[in-house]
């Protein structure tokens, strides 16, 4: 399907893109595009204008801080975090990013990108939630930061508003972490994920099972205390096509015992 006319910008500077977007309500960030674009197909979203961020530097790059901590671009792409020497400091991320799609998706699809839309059968929400990254939003009165529990919202929806951007994501030191997942084909989206991060405690996070990343902290790795927490949450996920509620939660508990396995035999 053809999409309909639509204005396009292209600005050099992250004060640039904040100015577009607040100047029209109906504007909105491109980054990536591979959600967008087919939305827009779709004709699911109608933007009257997009603000291509490809030009900004400043939102791109990935850095390592000298205490382990990450910093990674909103722009960075799936591409660039597998093959960055610095993100091999938390090498669940390259792991988790060469899962995602094909070649194509992953040189063009960035992090801020995937995390904003907060589709719940993406792969990145339920990792971020589980890593505790914190996300850098920009807007008219500067920059803030917040956790990644108040981050999501609800399906497509996060703590950016209207007229905001999506820096950078700061991804704290560590290397026990796991993700497991059961997805459409081999690089298909998620039926169920589970992050998880052995990092001085257990967390876990739990992706479609509920609109956002479901976190649970076990009182330990324990394959039992696991499937307790997990069942203790609660969970009441969707049913569709592809699995209903009953064995959404069934693989809830399976992959997060997987999940933190992998954790445990992490170097």
């Amino acid at each position: 399907m053809l999409l309909r006319e639509v204005g396009y910008a292209r600005p050099g500077s992250l004060d640039e893109a904040l100015e577009l977007l607040r100047a029209d309500d109906g504007a909105r960030a491109l980054a990536g595009g591979q959600t967008l674009i087919n939305v827009m197909k779709a004709r699911a979203g109608s933007p009257d204008a997009l603000i291509d961020l490809a030009g900004i530097d400043a939102l791109k790059g990935i850095e390592l801080a000298a205490d382990g901590t990450l910093e990674i671009g909103a722009m960075a792409t799936y591409t660039e975090l597998v093959e960055s020497s610095e993100a091999r400091a938390r090498p669940i991320l390259g792991q988790v990013c060469a899962q995602i799609a094909d070649v194509q998706v992953r040189n063009r699809g960035t992090i801020g990108g995937n995390i904003c839309t907060n589709d719940p059968t993406n792969h990145l929400p339920p990792l971020m939630a589980a890593l505790g990254a914190r996300m850098t939003i920009a807007g008219a009165d500067g920059e803030r930061t917040i956790d990644s529990d108040e981050f999501f919202l609800g399906v497509y929806m996060t703590a950016v508003a209207p007229g905001e951007l999506l820096t950078k994501i700061t991804i704290p030191a560590g290397r026990n972490d796991g993700f497991a997942a059961v997805t459409l084909g081999v690089e298909g989206t998620c039926i169920v994920s589970a992050a998880a991060s052995l990092n001085g405690s257990v967390k876990i996070a739990l992706g479609c099972v509920d609109a956002v990343p479901v976190v649970v902290s076990p009182a330990s790795a324990d394959a039992d205390a696991v499937r307790a927490a997990v069942e203790g949450a609660g969970l009441e996920p969707p049913s569709d096509v592809h699995a209903s509620a009953d064995y959404r939660r069934h693989l809830a508990g399976v992959l997060a015992v997987r999940a933190v396995q992998q954790a445990q035999g992490a170097a």
